[in-house]
């Protein structure tokens, strides 16, 4: 049985003639005649009946029409959807890590979304930690991740797209809430909230710290900045983080660190050699395009 066959069958149902159903079809009425005949015998019933000049659906063929009315409009809707994906429209799966949940890819989306073009693209999407991310975009779970960047991955592209400074924030009424500038050694003197150390930030700090020969007193980890800067903003302690958008509109004090040049960068990674619809394609060029930082030179 083939989807030709069940055109034909259409056609002469609906015309209920087999020399109209051909001139239709653009094929010689013996030919549509064979492809019925081969039809009937593949499923073992009669689909037509003679009714003096013309012919008619039996009742096997009335429940049949039923089913290829059914087939054809699925495989009608899946053409146009196909069409959909290979011209301006397609659902886009990307993952990110938590720090960019408050602003930085709800923004983005959002601006390339109201870029002419692209406004039957939707997106899927997913908050996660890096090694998550990048087991679901080699699973073809995510289509576009957004986290550390990862040794050894040789099948994954990695582009920084995202730079941001490291720094010292302090509530209000802290002791060096009046310093804008801070040594990294002004951590041994505080209390601290750190990063969850199993999430990347957590093991890019704790690598510093023992890189810098730092004991921090740790006194809990957060997930992301939102929630280390409202337990600082209470004075639990004082905290070395990521300059995000969140921490810009918080109530707590923002200092530079004065003694180390700390930058933390945010990777957009996707899988190498491997077939993306245009939607797909156009979010990544954008993604570069609206980069803070010259990712062709990192």
């Amino acid at each position: 049985m083939t989807l030709n066959q069940l055109h034909y069958f259409q056609t002469v149902a609906r015309t209920e003639n087999f020399r109209a159903a051909a001139e239709e079809l653009y094929i010689s009425q013996p030919s549509l005649s064979r492809s019925i005949d081969s039809l009937e015998k593949e499923l073992g019933v009669m689909l037509f009946e003679r009714t003096g000049r013309g012919i008619s659906l039996t009742k096997s063929g009335r429940l049949f029409l039923d089913y290829v009315n059914r087939i054809i409009e699925e495989c009608d809707i899946a053409v146009y959807k196909m069409k959909e994906l290979s011209s301006s429209g397609g659902r886009i799966d990307i993952g990110y890590v938590f720090p960019l949940a408050n602003y930085y890819i709800p923004h983005k989306v959002r601006t390339f979304l109201d870029t002419p073009g692209n406004e039957s693209v939707t997106f899927g999407f997913t908050q996660n930690r890096t090694s998550s991310i990048i087991r679901d975009i080699k699973k073809g779970l995510l289509d576009v991740g957004f986290c550390a960047y990862a040794e050894g991955e040789e099948d994954l592209e990695f582009v920084p797209i995202l730079r941001q400074e490291m720094v010292i924030i302090t509530a209000m009424d802290h002791p060096l809430a009046e310093k804008e500038e801070l040594s990294i050694r002004e951590l041994e003197n505080y209390p601290v909230i750190g990063y969850d150390r199993i999430s990347e930030l957590g093991g890019y700090t704790n690598r510093l710290y023992r890189n810098l020969g730092i004991k921090p007193d740790i006194i809990c980890e957060c997930s992301d900045e939102n929630a280390i800067q409202a337990l600082v903003r209470e004075k639990f302690g004082i905290a070395l983080v990521a300059m995000v958008n969140v921490l810009a509109k918080a109530n707590i004090k923002i200092h530079r660190v004065s003694d180390v040049d700390l930058v933390h960068y945010v990777n957009m990674v996707w899988l190498r050699n491997h077939y993306q619809m245009p939607a797909i394609r156009r979010f990544i060029d954008f993604m570069k395009e609206t980069s803070d930082i010259e990712y062709d030179h990192i």
